[in-house]
């Protein structure tokens, strides 16, 4: 079982940043068969450049829930399974850190569809969310918003997981283990 997730946040580190949104796609290998989306109220000021970036205001997160309010959610949704995100490492620390800021410490097992990406899909030029996606003619609905960026990860995911299964389209036999 795995749980794609995206989210949004107030900056870069994780540190001094909050998530701003979140959304998280339960799959079994075969499709999603659970999710959970939502803005999420920071608690702290949105920046113009991120406002521009993902379109979410401090007027649109003002009545979220705060984090500690989908928190257990959050829990629910990734319990047993492997936390899946492009370029997992930011997504990952940032809800750690969220956690750890509510006195709980949050542990998954993590892969990152980026590094699977470059194992399983050589010969890119760009391995960023959009660039692959674009190459691989996987439409994302919403670029920079939690639902649209974790849904074409799902996508980016399932295609994986096909190569991975089935081999390669030359003949070489899969891998014994997916990461």
């Amino acid at each position: 079982m795995y749980t794609i997730i995206d989210i949004e946040t107030t900056g870069q580190s994780y540190k001094d940043g909050k998530i701003t949104e979140i959304a998280a796609y339960r799959h079994n290998g075969i499709e999603v068969v659970d999710s959970f989306t939502s803005l999420i109220n920071p608690e702290c000021h949105i920046p113009y450049f991120i406002t521009e970036l993902t379109g979410i205001s401090n007027e649109m997160v003002a009545s979220a829930p705060r984090f500690y309010e989908v928190a257990k959610r959050l829990v629910e949704i990734t319990a047993g399974t492997i936390f899946v995100a492009h370029n997992v490492s930011f997504d990952y620390k940032f809800i750690q850190e969220e956690f750890k800021r509510l006195g709980y410490e949050y542990k998954r097992k993590t892969m990152c569809t980026v590094k699977l990406s470059r194992k399983y899909l050589p010969g890119h030029p760009s391995y960023s969310l959009g660039r692959i996606c674009d190459d691989l003619n996987i439409g994302i609905d919403g670029r920079h918003r939690a639902s649209g960026d974790a849904l074409a990860t799902v996508k980016l995911f399932e295609l994986i997981l096909h190569k991975h299964i089935n081999g390669t389209p030359n003949g070489d036999a899969r891998q014994p283990k997916l990461f």
